[in-house]
C-alpha cells in the first residue's frame, strides 16, 4: 500500500517541478508587433517593440514609425517591470514641446502579450485601448 502512495507523491512532485521550470523560462524578451488603429477609422500602423530581460531587469525600445507625413523616432521604454507574467512600462514622447506619457501593461502568455495602453486623449481625458502584441519569430 505504501508503494503506490510513494509513486503518486513522486509523480506530483515531478509535475510541479516541470510546471515551475516552464514558468521560469517564460520571458518577454524578443521583438513584438501589433497594429495600432488609425484615427477616425483611418488605416492602422504596424508597431514594433523590442524587449530585453537581463538579471530580472526589463529594458527595451519602441521602434520608429510613420504617423502621416511625420516619422516618430525610436523611443526607449521607462519604468519597466516584469512580475508574475505581467509586462508593464511607459513610453514618453515629446511633440512640439509637449510630453506625452503612455502606460502599457499586458499579460504574457507564450508568444502573445494581451493588455491595455493608457495615453493622454483629447481635452485632458485619458484614453484606454486594448493592446495585443505577438512575438516575431
Amino acid at each position: 500500500m505504501k508503494s503506490p502512495l510513494k509513486f503518486l507523491a513522486a509523480f506530483f512532485a515531478a509535475c510541479f517541478i516541470t510546471v515551475a521550470a516552464m514558468a521560469a523560462d517564460a520571458s518577454p524578451a524578443g521583438t513584438w508587433k501589433w497594429m495600432q488603429p488609425g484615427r477616425g477609422g483611418g488605416p492602422g500602423t504596424e508597431r514594433s517593440l523590442i524587449l530585453e530581460l537581463k538579471d530580472g531587469k526589463l529594458t527595451g525600445k519602441l521602434a520608429a514609425w510613420q504617423m502621416g507625413d511625420n516619422t516618430v523616432p525610436e523611443t526607449a521604454i521607462g519604468d519597466a517591470s516584469f512580475k508574475a507574467g505581467v509586462v508593464a512600462f511607459t513610453v514618453t514622447m515629446e511633440f512640439n514641446g509637449n510630453k506625452r506619457v503612455s502606460k502599457y501593461e499586458g499579460k504574457l502568455e507564450g508568444d502573445k502579450i494581451t493588455g491595455s495602453i493608457e495615453a493622454p486623449g483629447r481635452d485632458g481625458q485619458t484614453a484606454k485601448r486594448d493592446w495585443a502584441a505577438t512575438r516575431s519569430k
